[in-house]
């Protein structure tokens, strides 16, 4: 028994000790350290508290939730002033309706003067239920009537791909130009950023194939003048030579017209081991390689200066495979087919009770606040 209290002071000690706790939470676990060396209530609340009241509750509690009973419960406060209904009304007026002045989009200020809510506490709910009218993000669904099976092939190539074979993502990025500043970058220091003009000389395009494998993220590129189904056919001449003839090439490619041509066809027709996954139209997100042409545009020429087309070549070619990683491709199809009903839906503009959108956000809140207090009370002991 002598242990166990041995044990249960040092670690009561220790949450006393913790820098994150309050001034008045240390307090109570005083209280209750002098209860377990067996300290009086009396002689406590002469030391520690104005009256053996205040102890006696905190013993109490103690005794009913160990450590959780030592925090605050929470507290009703005053009676709200905005009920579920305005607030559902507020959601439903920035959702679902368009300002009288013809704005395309509401603010915090129209809004609340709509509503009659203060500005603060539009912001407040704003937040809460993550609302952002000032914002837009583009989109184009697909209309490809093979959209589900072709989704699932190039899909199922990146989670799952084939033995004894190389799965390559291809594609060209176009109009890649060759611009030098016409004066020189300041460059970056304490308090301000990097410094560029904002015209420059242009000494030509290119256009950029790009093959990346999937498996290492290495990537096998060449740059062209144009890109016609002859430089395609030309690239792809390139990709059959380095690849070993043991393997099978399963090349994932959009639906660029230059990319069905009956030459590419015919050519692809006498080389039994290449397959081609085409993927849906206006479903460019699905090719990893066109995460590595962001990549290259941000990192090499969007803040580049270059005085030739070769040297743009050598720096975009170069770069990649000096350091190159793999994309991982997590999502499942079936996630993403969930994922376009539920946008379906919503661009359908199917009805929402509000009310009940509400009550089930503070709810979760109430779940995650519960969870905060037994992550601490787990942590204390």
């Amino acid at each position: 028994m002598a242990a166990r209290y041995a044990g249960l002071q040092r670690n009561y000690e220790k949450f006393c000790l913790d820098g994150r706790l309050s001034a008045i939470s240390r307090s109570r676990a005083r209280i209750i350290l002098s209860s377990v060396e067996g300290e009086a209530n009396s002689s406590i609340a002469e030391r520690l508290t104005p009256t053996q009241a205040t102890v006696g509750k905190w013993r109490t509690r103690f005794i009913e939730r160990r450590i959780a009973g030592l925090y605050d419960d929470v507290r009703p406060g005053p009676p709200r002033s905005i009920d579920d209904e305005r607030i559902a009304s507020l959601i439903k007026t920035t959702l679902h309706t368009k300002p009288a002045n013809g704005s395309t989009h509401w603010s915090v200020r129209g809004v609340a003067t709509q509503t009659g809510i203060s500005k603060s506490s539009v912001q407040r709910y704003f937040q809460l239920f993550g609302l952002q009218p000032h914002r837009t993000e583009g989109f184009k669904l697909s209309h490809d009537p093979f959209f589900v099976e072709k989704l699932r092939d190039v899909v199922g190539l990146d989670l799952s791909p084939p033995d004894n074979a190389l799965v390559l993502c291809v594609d060209e990025k176009s109009q890649c130009q060759a611009l030098e500043r016409t004066q020189p970058m300041l460059p970056m220091g304490f308090g301000y950023v990097e410094g560029v003009t904002h015209d420059d000389k242009r000494h030509g395009t290119t256009t950029l194939f790009a093959a990346l494998n999937a498996l290492n993220g290495a990537v096998l590129a060449t740059c062209k003048p144009r890109h016609r189904h002859q430089e395609f056919l030309s690239f792809l001449r390139e990709i059959d030579k380095a690849v070993p003839i043991e393997l099978d090439v399963h090349c994932i490619v959009d639906n660029y017209a230059t990319h069905s041509h009956p030459k590419v066809k015919a050519w692809l027709a006498s080389r039994p081991r290449w397959h081609m996954h085409f993927i849906p139209t206006y479903s460019s997100w699905l090719k990893q390689v066109e995460r590595l042409f962001a990549l290259i545009t941000d990192k090499a020429i969007r803040r580049g200066s270059f005085t030739s087309v070769k040297q743009l070549v050598q720096r975009v070619v170069a770069s990649h495979n000096q350091n190159c990683q793999p994309f991982r491709w997590t999502a499942t199809a079936d996630s993403i087919l969930e994922k376009c009903i539920d946008f379906a839906h919503v661009s359908a503009g199917q009805d929402t009770d509000m009310v009940a959108l509400v009550n089930r956000r503070r709810a979760s809140m109430w779940i995650q606040w519960h969870g905060v207090m037994r992550h601490k009370s787990a942590a204390a002991t």
